[in-house]
């Protein structure tokens, strides 16, 4: 790559790659770029880095005021709420100027002394890159596992700690997914091994404390699916949970005989997707069984676990998804969806009560949170809005009362929930289709077409995003800026169907739905395109992409996050992280009808010499998700086919992954800079 200076735009050499599926022949000039250790691609990215680095200097000064109101409004010196699991009380907390959580535990009661497990901010020292996650307690208190991360790409080593001498073993295994379930024997830890090339969770190993020839049990052969493993919440069992998009599978062990062989629970079926949970001498299973879309619950004997003897305990509903269950000795409790609103269902096992927790508004999120204790009638929620802070709160299942143990603070002094206004609307598809938006603005905003407007959405493996509500969101908020959240399909806002209808050869009424709702927003003059941006991240950075080559003049400027634009190579390529596992619900490009519709989509490979509007692209150099090339090539590809003279930025973190900086302000930077570019674009420094 010639050397330019800081301000120049940098121009990407051009070696042409003959790329041939089912007799079509694509170019692809930056295929060069996938080579992570070649110096012309390291000193491409930091080019980049440059660029955008100089060409958004006159917002740093902004930036950093921007980083220090976030920052501002997060209580540094805070603390998890506490719950209790086999006599002892946990704690997550944060210290003031530190950036990692400390991890605690208090024997019995909250009045004794605390026990320090983890000391995030020591052990991160030396690391620019650090992430520690399951944290597994055995279940005699004396030993716990964990799984550390130091480059961003979630290969976790795992490690174990003796809590009785505050020493770690000698035990290090590595390229895990960093949790670990132990047997009752205190002895025993089960873990999930990744596939070194495609970190794909393929196996399940048995691991001795002190030995260090660890047995497979478990390996999965069929490269659409992943493997985990954990422990039921009665303790009772060890399972193994193999998945894919749209089939499951489960393995079942007695935790108190971790030498023993596992056992199928129900086999394989493609297209039978269900989930387990143990209950006295019954399973309870959450399944799609007999075309159930929005899924039913049934039940089935520990013993005999025929399909034949499955039966309902909560029958399907056309209108109502539910997506969770926790059990409880005297209660179950039912997560569910109806016209895209969160709903907690609570059912006492001998069929004396059956209710509803009530909730009043359409922009809000809750879900059961931490609840660990088996034998218990309390119930740890969550609930927040797009006005509203989130609350963790206790309800208690038997005397229906209940006890907010936490709000989240808003510090700073101006954030008033009263100031804000939250709404529902709904924007028509160009197929008929009502899309559901979660808007929110500061009062006193009027709807005449000069707002700047930033509208939000992912729509990709089912996965909802729900209105919820953002500190960092209020710099956008008080500048007078509206947020929207689209609920395209794709996502499961409107239940399974709404997923469905936005995957495979539907995928585009994902975008389509993303277009309709910025024209309605636009037609509605809530905004229009000089102050209309659009942001999406990973597969909503996909979405972006699309936007940008089908609409857009819509927009005035688009940050696409970690974005997956080369969707037909990637398909292609099963070396890619994720690839084989994801055929379910892109496509499989090995078959030519796929392969076409992949291609008709694909941001990359649809590039047009044509105007488009202001962009910012973010990027991990170590991203085991989304690599790093297919941003950093979608940017060269837009620099070389685009004709306007519009900002396009590509910034690259290069000591972080798919979810960018670790510690817990660092990500902070990365906002404040996503939003001077938007705001700068509005004219707006302060």
């Amino acid at each position: 790559m010639t050397k330019i200076s800081q301000y120049q735009v940098p121009i990407a050499k051009k070696i042409p790659h003959k790329l041939i599926k089912h007799g079509d022949v694509r170019i692809d000039n930056y295929f060069w770029m996938k080579d992570r250790e070649h110096p012309e691609v390291l000193a491409y990215l930091k080019a980049e880095n440059n660029y955008c680095e100089a060409k958004m200097s006159h917002t740093k000064r902004f930036q950093e005021e921007l980083f220090e109101e976030m920052k501002d409004r997060i209580k540094e010196d805070d603390s998890s709420v506490p719950y209790k699991y086999n006599g002892y009380w946990y704690i997550t907390k944060f210290e003031k100027g530190k950036g990692y959580p400390i991890y605690t535990r208090k024997k019995d009661s909250l009045d004794n002394p605390e026990e320090l497990l983890f000391d995030c901010n020591t052990m991160a020292e030396g690391h620019t890159y650090f992430k520690l996650v399951g944290i597994s307690i055995s279940p005699d208190n004396k030993k716990a596992s964990f799984g550390i991360d130091t480059t961003g790409r979630r290969n976790y080593t795992i490690q174990i700690k003796n809590l009785e001498t505050d020493e770690i073993e000698n035990d290090q295994i590595e390229f895990t997914t960093g949790s670990a379930s132990w047997a009752n024997d205190n002895q025993t830890l089960f873990y999930t091994k990744k596939d070194e090339l495609t970190l794909r969770s393929f196996q399940v190993y048995k691991h001795k404390l002190g030995q260090s020839d660890d047995e497979l049990v478990f390996q999965e052969g069929d490269e659409t699916f992943g493997v985990t493993v954990y422990k039921s919440k009665s303790r009772k069992y060890i399972i193994i949970a193999s998945y894919s998009t749209l089939t499951n599978e489960y393995h079942i062990l007695k935790a108190d005989e971790p030498d023993g062989k596992f056992e199928v629970f129900w086999p394989r079926k493609r297209g039978l997707e269900y989930s387990i949970a143990h209950y006295k001498d019954h399973f309870y299973i959450l399944t799609n069984k007999d075309k159930a879309t929005n899924f039913k619950l049934m039940r089935t004997s520990e013993s005999d676990r025929d399909i034949e003897k499955w039966v309902d305990v909560i029958a399907h509903k056309d209108d109502v998804l539910i997506e969770h269950i926790d059990i409880f000795k005297d209660y179950l409790v039912v997560s569910e969806r109806q016209n895209g609103l969160n709903q907690i269902r609570i059912k006492q096992w001998d069929g004396s009560d059956d209710y509803y927790l009530p909730f009043d508004n359409e922009t809000y999120t809750c879900y059961t949170s931490t609840n660990v204790e088996f034998d218990t009638d309390t119930l740890r929620y969550s609930y927040n809005a797009l006005t509203t802070p989130a609350s963790v709160i206790e309800f208690n299942m038997k005397t229906k009362t209940k006890k907010v143990l936490k709000e989240q603070e808003v510090l700073g002094g101006k954030f008033k929930k009263e100031n804000y206004i939250s709404e529902r609307i709904w924007a028509t598809g160009r197929d008929g289709t009502k899309i559901p938006m979660s808007v929110v603005y500061r009062k006193g905003i009027k709807r005449d077409g000069t707002n700047p407007l930033l509208q939000y959405a992912y729509g990709s493996y089912g996965n909802t995003i729900d209105p919820y509500f953002s500190t960092i969101r209020l710099s956008l908020l008080d500048r007078g800026f509206i947020y929207v959240i689209s609920h395209v399909r794709g996502g499961e806002y409107l239940g399974r169907k709404w997923y469905e209808d936005g995957k495979l050869l539907n995928k585009k009424n994902t975008f389509f739905d993303f277009i309709d709702c910025s024209i309605h927003l636009i037609k509605e003059r809530y905004t229009s395109s000089k102050h209309l941006y659009a942001m999406g991240g990973s597969a909503g950075g996909l979405l972006m992409g699309v936007v940008l080559n089908e609409a857009p003049e819509l927009y005035n400027g688009v940050i696409a996050a970690v974005p997956f634009m080369d969707v037909v190579t990637t398909m292609l390529d099963d070396s890619i992280p994720l690839t084989t596992g994801e055929y379910d619900e892109w496509g499989n490009p090995n078959d030519k009808l796929y392969y076409n519709y992949m291609k008709s989509y694909s941001p990359y490979d649809n590039i047009e010499k044509a105007a488009y509007p202001n962009i910012l692209v973010t990027a991990g150099l170590h991203d085991s998700q989304v690599q790093y090339w297919e941003p950093a090539k979608w940017v060269a590809k837009l620099r070389e086919m685009k004709t306007d003279s519009n900002i396009l930025f590509l910034r690259t973190n290069m000591d972080a992954g798919h979810g960018g900086s670790s510690g817990r302000f660092e990500s902070l930077k990365e906002d404040a800079e996503e939003f001077a570019f938007l705001l700068d674009l509005e004219g707006v420094n302060a």
